[in-house]
């Protein structure tokens, strides 16, 4: 069989935001498949059968069939390789743990030549995921061998270093089910929720209502305790010791057992348990020492270890834990029997595993095997139980079970240490009992904790503790998808549209709300520039969506950026589009008639939130007909009082159109008409008189804002452009 030559990758661009494909973030990749244009896949002997036995799950791919096994269907019939390979990539995405279902492949007008989309919202992954996809399926047009293993774990390590950890990932999940929207601000999980100033801060579990003097306090586990025993809170007897003699003399003065950990370790780093000898509680000092700045001897207290996690001053999760034991079969080592343990899917090296593996050699687990006189290499008989782990693994699910008086005191605690998101460690015989009655204790007080043990315990149901941190940080209210968002108008086309974008975010300004342009003529905050360099882009709008003095924003955008980035936000509330011209300028992108306009514009549209408004120049059909695209309201704007769409618009629908009637603009509503003034009164600051569509199109903007039309008309004389 005859070598095919790569298919070619001409151009890679990762779309941020919405686009002409989607809502979400996608990798567009231009192919040329060369000679492989005339091999669709039913020409290529054996390729469907070598991909379905590699990527046996393409079967579940409804492709544009509609059902189960419609890809392959297409695979059988001849479909060409660039929609292969865009299925090969969503299949080597799904087998890495990122589930993926969107993707497209169309031809452009050069032969041979496609665009491939699929979704991905890291662009590292996208580009590791895109590549691995390639070698593959030339492996499988070729006949020759490839190895799955490596792209799967080369995607996962990708997906490791670039995606959200598991708790900040849960918060932004449940901000995404609340339409909250969400823009990630490092490459570690720092993330704002919401835009300007209706943003919140999260960093894993923390939140910008985390106090930095709470967050003190919780880390010093010794002053903690003497503060939460001062409010009356029960605490284990204990104190600060220097050095593993003085651990020894503690121990003898506060009575055996004891615990000793750090006293400002976290994850149960360094913690031991149930001591009684001196020469076990100076092993248990040298383990505690390097975990934390001091090391605490304390009363032990028997019972079972508990976190409840504290949001917003009420418990949302509890979970319990569970020591960690194996059973001896007269034959195989301690070290055999946890190689076997080590094999529960449950456990593993990342933070994504609700338990981590047992390590042999660690400090706690050698210090156990110590006090029961076995090695790893002991042969461990028959029905003898073996206890590796006392603590740390504290995975069952108890919500359901807390005594109110149990959370009485873990709600307490969070407050006295001052947290808004807190995870309370607890000894307890009895989740369901009181507190006091069963001799409980709070051991600790974390800032920051750890979601996932509630997201997924190893028994019992999972917490939407995710969700409980969003509707802490915004508070549900009837307004519903209003939570994290701004006013935010973006407006696209080539008319005037910058002094539109300024002078509506004048008018803005004076509505009462510090207001943010970002305009081809640079930004702006508070009609002050700040910039003088164009910021029409993508990076200039994320730029201003993140400051958090924006009470309101204006986002120019071109064709050209909508193309090559994306829009920087997913939701606007009032989107305007004035013209279609430009097409001439996009070749390169395949733009070759006046007609593939209305796909790229339409994304501005595409936008508009179900309560916002959509601003439409009626003079230009082409422009006019994107209103059937709009989901929220239509305001038209015209030139002509007599445009025949502004007559169907008002009379069909009862709709808003601005318009100039004998040189006065006029707004209607419907059959009611507000005169605002005449053409030649509305001048600018300084007696400018600005050019007449664009100024229509910026009062039917400002009036879509229900800015007030005396506010308007007195608001364009008063602007200085």
């Amino acid at each position: 069989m005859a070598k095919f030559n790569d298919i070619q990758l001409l151009r890679t661009t990762y779309l941020r935001g919405p686009s002409v494909w989607t809502y979400r973030p996608i990798l567009e990749v231009w192919l040329d498949l060369g000679e492989l244009e005339d091999w669709p896949s039913n020409k290529l002997p054996g390729l469907n059968e070598r991909l379905t036995a590699w990527l046996p799950a393409l079967i579940e791919h409804h492709c544009g069939v509609g059902e189960r096994g419609g890809f392959i269907q297409r695979l059988e019939g001849g479909t060409w390789m660039g929609h292969v390979l865009e299925h090969v990539i969503i299949e080597l995405l799904n087998l890495a743990g990122m589930p993926a279902e969107f993707g497209q492949t169309r031809e452009i007008s050069q032969r041979g030549v496609y665009r491939m989309v699929f979704r991905c919202p890291e662009e590292d992954v996208a580009r590791t995921a895109l590549a691995w996809g390639h070698r593959l399926l030339m492996a499988a047009i070729n006949d020759e061998p490839f190895d799955l293993k490596p792209a799967i774990q080369a995607i996962k390590t990708s997906i490791n270093d670039r995606y959200l950890g598991p708790s900040t990932g849960c918060i932004v999940d449940a901000a995404s089910e609340r339409r909250i929207p969400h823009i990630r601000l490092n490459d570690g999980n720092l993330v704002q929720l919401g835009y300007g100033a209706a943003q919140r801060r999260i960093w894993t579990a923390e939140s910008d209502q985390t106090s930095a003097i709470a967050e003190g306090i919780a880390q010093d586990k010794d002053f903690t305790k003497r503060l939460l025993a001062a409010c009356g809170v029960p605490v284990p007897e204990g104190r600060v010791v220097a050095h593993a003699e003085e651990a020894w003399e503690v121990a003898q003065d506060i009575g055996s057992p004891v615990t000793v950990k750090p006293s400002d370790g976290n994850h149960a780093r360094g913690v031991t348990l149930e001591l009684t000898g001196e020469t076990e509680i100076k092993a248990a000092f040298a383990l505690a020492e390097p975990e934390g700045a001091e090391v605490i001897v304390e009363k032990f207290i028997d019972g079972v270890e508990h976190r409840l996690l504290v949001v917003g001053g009420k418990v949302v999760a509890a979970t319990k834990g569970e020591t960690v034991s194996v059973h001896g079969n007269g034959k195989a080592t301690l070290r055999e029997l946890v190689a076997v343990l080590n094999q529960d899917p449950r456990r593993g090296p990342e933070q994504e595993y609700p338990l981590d593996w047992i390590k042999l050699e660690s400090g706690a687990v050698k210090l156990e095997l110590n006090r029961q006189h076995v090695t790893p290499d002991s042969v461990i008989p028959q029905g003898q139980s073996i206890l590796l782990q006392r603590n740390g693994n504290m995975a069952i699910d108890c919500t359901e079970d807390v005594h109110p008086d149990v959370a009485y005191y873990a709600q307490l605690a969070a407050k006295i240490v001052g947290l808004d998101i807190a995870g309370m460690d607890m000894i307890l015989q009895d989740v369901s009992r009181p507190m006091k009655e069963q001799g409980g204790a709070i051991l600790e007080v974390n800032a920051g904790p750890g979601l996932l043990m509630h997201l997924k315990p190893t028994s019992g149901t999972p917490r939407p503790v995710g969700m409980a941190i969003v509707d802490h940080l915004f508070p549900r209210t009837e307004e519903g998808t209003g939570a994290g968002r701004i006013p935010l108008v973006g407006i696209a086309g080539t008319q005037g549209n910058a002094f539109i974008a300024r002078l509506v975010g004048w008018l803005l300004q004076l509505s009462g709300k510090l207001t943010g342009v970002a305009s081809s003529e640079g930004m702006f905050l508070a009609n002050r520039q700040t910039q003088k360099t164009d910021t029409a882009h993508w990076a200039g709008a994320h730029r201003l969506l993140t400051n958090r003095l924006a009470q309101a924003a204006v986002v120019q955008t071109t064709a050209r950026s909508i193309l090559e980035e994306g829009l920087a936000y997913d939701r606007c509330q009032v989107g305007v589009v004035t013209d279609m011209r430009g097409w001439e300028q996009l070749a390169d992108h395949d733009v070759r008639e006046a007609k593939q306009m209305t796909r790229v514009l339409r994304t501005q549209i595409d936008v508009v939130l179900d309560e916002g408004a959509g601003v439409l120049n009626a003079d230009d059909a082409q422009v006019a007909d994107l209103a059937r695209l709009c989901d929220g309201e239509v305001l038209f704007y015209s030139l002509d009082a007599g445009n025949p769409l502004v007559a169907a618009h008002r009379a069909e629908k009862d709709g808003r159109a601005v318009f100039v009637r004998d040189g006065q603009v006029v707004l209607a509503t419907g059959a009611k008409e507000r005169l605002l003034g005449r053409l030649a009164s509305l001048s600018l600051a300084g007696g400018a008189q600005p050019d007449t569509a664009a100024l229509l199109a910026a009062i039917a903007t400002a009036w879509a804002m229900n800015i007030t039309p005396d506010l308007i008309a007195a608001g364009i004389k008063t602007f200085e452009y």
